[in-house]
């Protein structure tokens, strides 16, 4: 990896995205960092009471920038509920879909309705942020107006991460959403460091603590190779072409493979599990006053077996429907097809749709497995262990994130770097 960081840092066009793009992930760590107006107290205060349990998740996907109540505290939850959405609405929706197909004015169409949900989703979360943030006390004055300009704030805050983001895309390298979520999770790494050095410290039996620290590491790297390990695995289909003359020239007879990944739809099922089994917490954490919605969520706490259960169940259920929406099996059949090939021992037509969907199956199956240890694992061996290591908590799907961004973003550089340095037969 490091090797292709500086093989890139060699071309200039390649020197000039990535300095663009950390030029991005500075500007974005420094609006992280700007205080709302009435909301300075948070600054201060805030970090204890806006950093546990499920809005433990939250701030560390914004880089601590939740708890503080500063003004990037929503991050890139919007956007991507809002990409989530546009994505589900054009497998649903013909008129979307026809869009997706029309080539650059259909992808301007669809992010225009992407930056609209956008938008109409910040000023909700925005809103239910700030009762939040006034329900624990934490702004200077709590009139209409006060309240109008915090949430108008965060709204900004939500649009201009949305800008960045796209910026990333056109002008950076990788992918804008994800490089900004590696960058949130990384700026938590030295909180996450700290907790596990408390815990050894703090702990009555120094022996006791050391162990859990030990141990705390020791998850975390076994992990952290296993995503590796998945992430890069990949199932290979054999293809055989036949052999066709056109001319005087003879094309095809070729032998090549189908790759499909284990891990094909990533993390988005855990992202998309968690988002609807953490509907209640949220609504509730929006309305802190109002009382049997503080049991709700006790009941369904990121630290309860309710929540692991269905959150397992939810990654298994949409770890298939994410598949079935981004993978066609009768399209690819049809392109090898088209394209003179087939697959050995497989008629063309249905009986290779049914191959390849048999396979998928099986591929998709063990993928959700993965998630569903990469993103339960270290949730149960915190109830285990009676939140003495809550700092695993989230730590799967944060790991996840990282590897996953990290391993894209240096193919897309290797891809890039190839690209540029192949010279072809006129030279």
């Amino acid at each position: 990896m490091f090797q292709t960081l500086k093989n890139a840092w060699k071309v200039p066009e390649l020197k000039k995205k990535l300095l663009f793009t950390l030029l991005i992930v500075l500007l974005y760590r420094l609006g992280a960092q700007i205080p709302v107006p009435y909301a300075g107290a948070a600054y201060v205060s805030g970090i204890s009471q806006l950093s546990e349990g499920f809005l433990g998740y939250l701030n560390l996907m914004s880089g601590s920038a939740f708890s503080q109540a500063t003004l990037f505290a929503l991050s890139v939850s919007p956007y991507i509920t809002a990409s989530i959405v546009v994505q589900l609405l054009t497998v649903a929706i013909p008129a979307l879909e026809r869009w997706s197909k029309d080539g650059e004015e259909g992808k301007k169409k669809i992010n225009l309705l992407t930056r609209i949900i956008t938008i109409v989703l910040a000023l909700v979360t925005s809103y239910g942020y700030m009762n939040i943030v006034s329900s624990y006390g934490l702004l200077t004055a709590t009139g209409f107006f006060q309240k109008a300009v915090v949430v108008a704030c965060y709204c900004a805050g939500a649009a201009i991460i949305m800008w960045m983001a796209e910026k990333i895309n056109e002008h950076g390298i990788g992918n804008g959403i994800s490089i900004i979520l590696f960058v949130n999770i990384l700026s938590g790494g030295f909180n996450m460091v700290s907790a596990v050095w408390d815990m050894i410290v703090n702990n009555d039996n120094l022996v006791v603590g050391i162990l859990l620290g030990v141990l705390s590491i020791a998850i975390t790297l076994a992990v952290t190779v296993l995503v590796v390990l998945v992430t890069n695995s990949e199932r290979r289909i054999p293809i055989q072409y036949a052999k066709r003359v056109v001319g005087r020239k003879m094309y095809g007879g070729q032998n090549t493979n189908l790759p499909i990944k284990i891990n094909m739809s990533g993390v988005m099922p855990i992202i998309f599990a968690s988002s609807i089994v953490s509907i209640p917490a949220t609504f509730a954490a929006f309305f802190p006053k109002v009382g049997w919605l503080r049991a709700v969520t006790n009941f369904l706490g990121y630290d309860s077996w309710v929540y692991l259960v269905i959150n397992i169940i939810l990654i298994i259920a949409f770890s298939y429907f994410y598949i079935m929406i981004s993978f066609n099996p009768v399209e690819v059949a049809n392109n090898i097809k088209n394209n003179g090939g087939a697959i050995p021992g497989v008629r063309t037509g249905k009986p290779t749709v049914d191959f390849i969907n048999k396979i998928l199956g099986k591929i998709t199956f063990i993928g959700a497995i993965f998630l569903c240890f990469v993103a339960g694992f270290p949730m149960l061996v915190n109830m285990i262990s009676g939140g003495n290591l809550a700092g695993l908590a989230f730590g799967g799907n944060s790991l996840l994130i990282v590897v996953g961004v990290a391993l894209e973003t240096v193919r897309e550089l290797e891809a890039q770097i190839t690209m540029r340095n192949y010279k072809g037969f006129l030279d």
